[in-house]
């Protein structure tokens, strides 16, 4: 039968009880009484003792386990643990007296977050520029093209700010969620010497890809085919990898798949929005309309994959579940994808 902990009223009382049997004629009850004081003390320890048992035992399976103690099963069970934070990078234009040097390691300051100039660098008769990253990790701390970075400590004959030009975003260390996702993922599908869910978990170890889909024999005998999204790192593309992501995991399956693949392909998905119209929104309203549009987003999210059909009540039940909607009529027909490689997006949603 499963164990309920005892409140600290219920702990209390039996401490109190348990005083009082144990010393005739004493009453541990009586308020304000040395035993009254030290039973409370110790319902008060049993408590604190209870609640970490409790708590402990969450950390023993890596369903509820967190922080270090999920890493610890990340550790355990793949062959690497949490995914890092990356740097934020970018490019810098600065200007000043021609022929001026700027040393490597020059530090400049983008709001709180310090960046260094990651190779020396002389300026030229124009803006020069100079490619910078930064000193703390994470997504925070990434740059906004038409930003302005300044000197921390200022150069002569250079003047003291200067304007990203180019960002590359810094990535966020893997949260709780998303890892304990891929530790129950690889208890639930075991690797299997380079079977196609293998080669996803080898794709998600990549910092920043947040999907991924392998198709084996898609491009014919012997070949296997992967396709991933990046949907915060490239949340400004909608998610879609660029070149340098695709040759970046395309690196890091060649280190870890079989050498007996024939060949090895690593595209992007082909965006395909979906398009639909609601009529009779009730309630129609702008934060209804907002709702509705998250909750679809959310749907193909977790359920588009390439190839892969959108059905018309896969739409009818995410407008459903929108916060404020009661009900709606829904024009949209199951949307086919057009070829294994296209992946559905949100596109317009029209009110009639």
């Amino acid at each position: 039968m499963p164990f309920t902990l005892p409140t600290l009223r219920e702990i209390r009382a039996r401490v109190r009880d348990d005083v009082t049997s144990r010393l005739p004629g004493a009453d541990a009850a009586v308020p304000n009484s040395n035993l009254r004081v030290i039973s409370e003390a110790n319902a008060g320890l049993a408590l604190e003792a209870h609640a970490y048992l409790q708590w402990l035992g969450r950390q023993m399976l890596p369903d509820t386990a967190e922080a270090e103690w999920l890493e610890r099963h990340a550790n355990i069970w793949l062959r690497r643990g949490r995914k890092a934070a990356t740097f934020a990078s970018g490019t810098v234009t600065m200007t000043g007296t021609a022929g001026t040097a700027i040393p490597a390691g020059t530090q400049l300051l983008f709001g709180s977050y310090l960046y260094e100039t990651v190779a020396p660098a002389t300026l030229g008769s124009g803006p020069t520029a100079i490619d910078v990253e930064a000193i703390t990790a994470g997504g925070a701390a990434s740059l906004e093209v038409g930003g302005s970075l300044r000197l921390r400590s200022a150069i002569a004959g250079v003047a003291s700010s200067a304007v990203v030009t180019a960002a590359e975003l810094g990535i966020d260390e893997e949260s709780d969620d998303d890892l304990r996702a891929r530790v129950l993922d690889r208890i639930r599908k075991p690797p299997m010497g380079g079977d196609a869910d293998d080669y996803v978990a080898w794709a998600l170890e990549v910092p920043g890809v947040t999907r991924a889909w392998c198709a084996p024999l898609e491009m014919g005998v012997g070949t296997v085919t992967v396709r991933f999204m990046m949907d915060d790192l490239r949340a400004e593309d909608d998610g879609f990898p660029g070149a340098g992501d695709l040759d970046t995991v395309a690196a890091h399956l060649d280190e870890v798949r079989p050498v007996a693949v024939k060949d090895l392909f690593v595209v992007a998905p082909i965006a395909e929005p979906i398009d639909l119209t609601i009529a009779s929104l009730v309630t129609d309203s702008a934060a209804v309309r907002a709702a509705i549009a998250a909750s679809i987003a959310d749907m193909l999210a977790r359920r588009a994959a390439p190839g892969q059909t959108i059905y018309h009540s896969w739409v009818s039940e995410a407008i459903s579940a929108a916060t404020g909607e009661d009900h709606h009529v829904l024009t949209f027909a199951d949307h086919v994808m057009p070829t294994a490689g296209h992946l559905a997006v949100p596109g317009v949603i029209t009110y009639a």
